[in-house]
């Protein structure tokens, strides 16, 4: 007989960043996470994590608002139910609750990495199994400025920890944020990729001249240039410049990504577990863009090592992931609440090793972080 769902719970943590970090909605110096733990009647503990950037100012869920959802929604929904069944569990979520993907997505790594425990097994291979032990990972330049963002540049390179930077702009004059961008390329010159973010912030008019300014300047990517809804924009733009547009607010599930990929956007798509609603759903979103030719990236809502990890897992069953990934979040936090952080090294991470997650919580960290 399977082992039954016994307890849920949902922690609030909060930890410092190493640094403020700026990006075109909100300037972050404080990282929350929702820490789910789903323990079974075999005594086994699954850990899932939903988080995401800046309270309201990213997307529809909070951190508050995904506690909220799972104690008083999913816990009815999940206790007393197989916690093997994870498909079953699934599709119950989604018929009783419409989106939150944020908390689906904590729920769905919390039970593969129980499940996973429970065989013995790592959860990538719960996805089909590892294509790769090490995943590159960009940094990103966020502190808004361009000298301490050409120093930190510098310094990351010669410790040989990433060679692909993102920047985030958006939040300023259009010409301010080329001139910035535009000096750090020229500072690291060929021995980095440098990519822009503008998380949403220019109309369409602005987009065009941004973007052929940044291709002079010899960027490689831009991320979300236009407002997540309008997909024409997207696709107008993709077509227009032979500079990548990297799509991710706009694409959030399989079914977002097919009807860009329609529409005739052609690029690279962003990939989130929590935005896709966990890791078996962001699978489906590779697949169709595989499908329709576009480029696959790791993305991140800056979450720590346990949404990290369960990302990893997914992306290492991508054969090509063609832009890399930025699973940076840890880096970002001053501290971490697992025993073991991720080992990142050589322009990448390791794949964590062990059954589930390869990821254990220390006990102490978390009640330090803990909101209270």
């Amino acid at each position: 007989m399977s082992a039954a769902i016994q307890s849920i719970e949902a922690i609030l943590v909060d930890i410092p960043t190493i640094r403020p970090h700026k990006l075109s909605m909100t300037t972050m110096g404080v990282q929350t996470m929702v820490i789910v733990r789903i323990k079974d009647s075999a005594g086994l503990e699954g850990l899932g994590e939903a988080t995401t950037i800046g309270g309201l100012a990213y997307g529809p869920e909070s951190p508050e608002s995904v506690k909220l959802t799972i104690d008083t929604y999913f816990k009815p929904l999940l206790i007393d139910q197989p916690a093997d069944a994870i498909n079953t569990l699934r599709v119950r979520l989604n018929c009783a609750v419409r989106g939150n993907n944020l908390a689906k997505s904590a729920i769905e790594t919390a039970l593969l990495d129980m499940q996973g425990k429970r065989l013995s097994r790592p959860l990538c291979d719960l996805l089909g199994g590892a294509l790769h032990q090490h995943i590159p990972v960009l940094w990103t330049l966020a502190s808004g400025d361009t000298e301490k963002d050409i120093e930190e540049a510098h310094s990351i390179l010669a410790q040989n920890r990433h060679r692909d930077f993102k920047l985030k702009i958006g939040s300023r004059a259009l010409m301010d944020d080329v001139r910035h961008v535009a000096a750090i390329k020229e500072a690291v010159g060929d021995r980095a990729s440098v990519r822009v973010d503008v998380n949403q912030a220019w109309d369409e008019a602005t987009a065009v001249k941004g973007m052929a300014e940044l291709q002079a300047a010899g960027i490689d990517l831009v991320e979300q240039p236009t407002p997540m809804k309008d997909f024409a924009a997207l696709v107008r733009l993709s077509k227009k410049f032979h500079i990548p547009i990297l799509a991710d607010e706009s694409v959030a599930d399989a079914k977002d990504m097919f009807a860009l990929a329609a529409a005739g956007f052609s690029g690279a798509v962003a990939m989130k577990i929590a935005k896709a609603g966990g890791p078996a759903r962001a699978l489906e979103q590779a697949m169709v863009a595989q499908a329709s030719g576009i480029g696959l990236y790791g993305g991140t809502l800056l979450e720590g090592t346990i949404g990290s990890a369960a990302s990893l897992h997914a992306w290492s069953t991508l054969e090509t992931l063609h832009w890399g990934t930025e699973m940076f979040g840890p880096l970002l936090m001053r501290d971490d609440i697992v025993v073991t952080p991720l080992n990142f090294h050589d322009n990448g991470v390791d794949l964590p090793s062990g059954p589930g997650l390869g990821v254990e919580i220390d006990e102490d960290k978390l009640t330090h972080y803990r909101r209270k």
